[in-house]
């Protein structure tokens, strides 16, 4: 199965005293363009989290943000530093000694004075693991997103391959009896104009035109095109660029065919060609 290159993923974790967030975006692109945004906490990590990203997505335009937010702690999670509390009764005592009239603190003074509530804390391993589980995860949810989308890319590719060989097989059988009926009009012109047709040069002529004019090779190709898409469908894989160049070649038989109409039936079918062609080329560019 194809898979597309537009995805997006966010995935979020609770530690003590931060949440964690991942958020990754990606859209088409040529190749894999990596934007990569990591709190300073987080910075040594930048380079393996690049390359674990890279290991994964193969084309694309992939943005990775990564956010480290500080949380509130509630009640539960309040936690007094005792010697922080002994240093600071142990100071207002000494206060107390050369000014016997200060008021004592009171509780509520001694919770606000700063460093008395320790803030909950995450090891920096114990961050750099839950990172690296986190981007894990987006990076499964991504990919399972880029299937999804893949999967309808693969569909519409195939529904317009069915239509290019109804188009094909419309028009085939109708080549010899155009040709024909063609030539046997410019030969009746001819005679009008007082030539001999079935003169041997004339006849040279003949044969020469009816070879530049037959589409019966474009039509192989344009078969021998499609029955190798469907093929590059099935495989899946990284299959953008294969079906990229596949779209050139459909398009230039397509081309080739309206070239070398006779027929007014033979021209519409080369625009309808041209038409599924286009629409699938918008296609493949969202293709990995």
């Amino acid at each position: 199965m194809i898979v597309s290159m537009t995805g997006f993923a966010a995935v979020a974790a609770d530690l003590p005293g931060v949440s964690l967030a991942v958020e990754l975006r990606s859209v088409n692109h040529r190749y894999l363009d990596l934007q990569l945004r990591v709190p300073d906490e987080l910075r040594g990590l930048e380079s393996a989290l690049r390359e674990r990203i890279a290991a994964e997505l193969k084309r694309g335009k992939v943005e990775c943000r990564i956010a480290l937010n500080r949380t509130t702690p509630g009640a539960a999670a309040l936690a007094v530093d005792p010697a922080r509390v002994e240093q600071l009764a142990a100071a207002a005592a000494r206060v107390r000694e050369h000014a016997p009239g200060a008021a004592p603190l009171s509780v509520n003074e001694i919770l606000r004075w700063p460093g008395v509530l320790a803030d909950p804390t995450v090891a920096p391993e114990e961050l750099a693991a839950k990172a690296h589980e986190l981007l894990g995860q987006a990076l499964r949810d991504l990919a399972a997103a880029r299937a999804r989308e893949g999967a309808k890319t693969g569909a519409t590719l195939d529904a317009c391959c069915a239509a290019i060989e109804v188009q094909v097989a419309r028009v085939a059988p109708r080549i010899p009896v155009v040709h024909a009926a063609f030539l046997d009009k410019l030969g009746a012109r001819l005679r009008e104009a007082g030539l001999d047709p079935d003169q041997e040069r004339l006849k040279q002529e003949f044969a020469l035109f009816a070879t530049k004019i037959d589409v019966a090779e474009e039509l192989s190709r344009l078969a021998t095109h499609v029955a190798e898409v469907r093929r590059v469908l099935k495989a899946g894989g990284s299959a953008g660029k294969r079906l990229d160049f596949l779209m050139q070649e459909l398009h230039r038989e397509a081309n080739t065919l309206g070239s070398k109409s006779v027929d007014a039936e033979l021209s519409q079918a080369s625009l309808e060609l041209k038409v599924l062609i286009e629409q699938m080329r918008e296609q493949v560019q969202n293709v990995e």
